[in-house]
C-alpha cells in the first residue's frame, strides 16, 4: 500500500494497539484489491484531483480552502487509486474549532457552513436539531466528509472495501489528532441502508438535519454519525476480515 504525504507530521507514538493491528491487516486487503492510498494536506491539490475523478462534483464547503483556513495541522484528505492510477476513492477530515461549545451548540449556530455539495438550498428554511449525544459531545472533534467510492472498479464497492476505507480514516484521525470525537452527516436514505455502520460508525442520530431545496417543500433529511475515542478504538479492535470478503 503506497501512502504519500506532502509533509512530515508529529505522530503519537503507539505500541501494538488497535490502530497498529488495523494498519497491518488492512495493508494486505488493500494490496489484494490493488488499492494505493495517499494522504495529503493541500486542498487546492485535492480540488484538482476531484475535478479529474468526479467532474460533476464540487468540493464541499466544509473543505473549501477559499472559505476556511486549511492547514496540515487541522485537515487532511485521502485519495485511493487503482493499480492503473485511476482515482477510485476520496474522503477528507477536518478538526472543528468548537471554542468551548458542545457539538450540538456548534452546529446549531453554524450548520449552514456544512451544506451538501452542488444543490441550491433554501438556507432560511433549513435547520439543525441537536440530539442528546450532540449536546453532550465536548472537547476536540473531527468532521469527516467527501466520502466517495467510484462505481465499477471491478466491483470494489461490492466487496465491503468501504468498511476498511472508513476505518482507515479513523486511524489517520487518531494518529494526527487523537480527537475526543469524530462525526459526519449522511442522507437519511443512505443511512437507512446500513452504510453508516458499514463505514465504521457505532452511533447515529436521526433527524439531525433538514435541508430544503429552493422551490421544494419536501426536505432532505440527514443523520448525524458520531463516535468518541473509546468507540474508535473498539471498532479498530474488531477483526478486519469480518467486514471484507477477500477476492478469490
Amino acid at each position: 500500500m503506497g501512502i504519500g504525504s506532502e509533509r512530515g507530521f508529529s505522530m503519537t507514538l503507539l505500541t501494538m494497539n488497535a490502530s497498529d493491528r488495523f494498519v497491518a491487516n488492512s495493508t494486505d486487503i488493500f494490496q489484494t484489491h490493488g488499492v494505493n492510498l495517499e494522504v495529503g494536506y493541500d486542498f487546492e491539490v485535492y480540488r484538482t484531483l476531484l475535478a479529474q475523478a468526479r467532474p460533476n462534483h464540487t468540493l464541499g464547503a466544509p473543505f473549501d480552502p477559499d472559505l476556511h483556513e486549511m492547514t496540515a495541522e487541522n485537515a487532511f484528505w485521502i485519495v485511493g487509486r487503482t493499480e492503473q492510477g485511476q482515482i477510485m476513492h476520496t474522503q477528507a477530515l477536518r478538526m472543528l474549532d468548537l471554542d468551548g461549545l458542545s457539538v450540538g451548540e456548534y452546529f446549531t449556530q453554524r450548520f449552514r457552513e456544512f451544506p451538501p455539495s452542488g444543490v441550491d438550498l433554501d438556507l432560511e428554511r433549513s435547520r439543525f436539531r441537536a440530539g442528546p449525544s450532540a449536546k453532550r459531545m465536548r472537547g476536540t472533534c473531527a468532521y469527516q466528509g467527501e466520502y466517495w467510492i467510484a462505481p465499477g472498479n471491478n466491483g470494489l464497492r461490492g466487496r465491503s472495501l468501504s468498511s476498511v476505507l472508513g476505518r482507515y480514516a479513523f486511524v489517520q484521525a487518531i494518529q494526527h489528532w487523537d480527537p475526543d470525537h469524530i462525526m459526519a452527516f449522511m442522507v437519511k436514505a443512505t443511512a437507512m441502508r446500513g452504510l453508516a455502520e458499514q463505514g465504521g460508525y457505532m452511533h447515529t442520530q436521526p433527524g439531525a438535519l433538514r435541508w430544503y431545496l429552493r422551490g421544494d417543500d419536501v426536505p432532505v433529511e440527514g443523520f448525524m454519525l458520531h463516535m468518541d475515542r473509546d468507540d474508535l478504538h473498539y471498532v479498530l479492535n474488531l477483526p478486519v476480515q469480518d467486514f471484507v470478503a477477500l477476492a478469490a
